[in-house]
């Protein structure tokens, strides 16, 4: 990769992270590279959890420029440079030896507007310990309906979140897929089930007099009566992690999930 003159930085507000800000800053002058918090940048720094690594992933989608994280959160299952690290290895990433992983996004179209999500889609009741009943086709093949809490659609990136807590497996980074899981399914029998690109997965609200929330990366887009539908396709922008070369998925996995 070539070495990085305009870097944007991405933060949160925890202990140890304006420490952390002023040492980034040093090796920057070291390096030469410009500091900025817009979106004009060869990469992204972000001093955070894997919560602020997808919503900068989110922000960053589309402008070619990819997010590279410092982990100052609970498990930074997305990030590659620990806290410790972080002169030595900024220093390696200023001078180009990083590099780039597509991940995949997803779209969904609710009530005729399409919004991309880089962690997960969820269709979900919006009363607390009311089940909701989601009838799903995939390709235009009806797979029937499913009493439940509500149905998460998740990418690679947001696989080891929502999805993985409600015991669905862990995608790796690259692949183009997304995996369906119910949220507390009435039945014994259903199980999580992977996507490709290609067929679209058509959400249909079953549940007389009360609606189901549409929520892309946690935060509400749309509400489905009885009988309407949301649809969700794997996306045509990836997001872009950066990771140093030795970081990849799989040592990131063992490191978390491993012990």
């Amino acid at each position: 990769m070539p070495s990085v003159e305009r870097a944007a930085v991405v933060t949160i507000e925890r202990d140890g992270v304006e420490e952390a800000l002023g040492r980034l800053r040093a090796v920057a002058v070291r390096f030469g590279v410009t500091l900025t918090e817009g979106d004009d940048a060869d990469l992204a720094i972000v001093l955070g959890g894997d919560g602020t690594m997808l919503r900068a992933l989110g922000r960053f989608l589309g402008t070619g420029t990819p997010v590279l994280g410092v982990n100052y959160g609970r498990v930074g299952f997305l990030t590659a440079v620990a806290a410790d690290a972080l002169e030595q290895d900024l220093a390696r990433v200023f001078a180009g030896d990083y590099r780039t992983i597509e991940l995949s996004t997803l779209e969904v179209t609710v009530g005729g507007e399409t919004r991309t999500a880089v962690n997960d889609v969820v269709v979900a009741g919006g009363t607390l310990g009311r089940m909701v009943e989601l009838g799903y086709s995939i390709g235009g093949e009806d797979l029937g309906s499913q009493p439940c809490d509500g149905l998460i659609c998740a990418t690679p990136a947001g696989s080891t979140a929502y999805n993985l807590s409600n015991g669905g497996p862990v995608l790796v980074w690259g692949l183009d897929a997304m995996v369906l899981t119910f949220v507390a399914p009435h039945a014994l029998h259903i199980r999580p089930l992977v996507v490709p690109r290609g067929p679209d997965v058509t959400v249909t609200s079953l549940t007389a007099g009360l609606e189901t929330t549409v929520l892309v990366d946690g935060q509400p887009v749309g509400a489905l009566a009885a009988g309407e539908q949301a649809v969700v396709r794997v996306g045509s922008r990836p997001s872009l992690l950066a990771t140093l070369p030795e970081v990849t998925f799989f040592t990131r996995y063992a490191a978390t999930f491993g012990r």
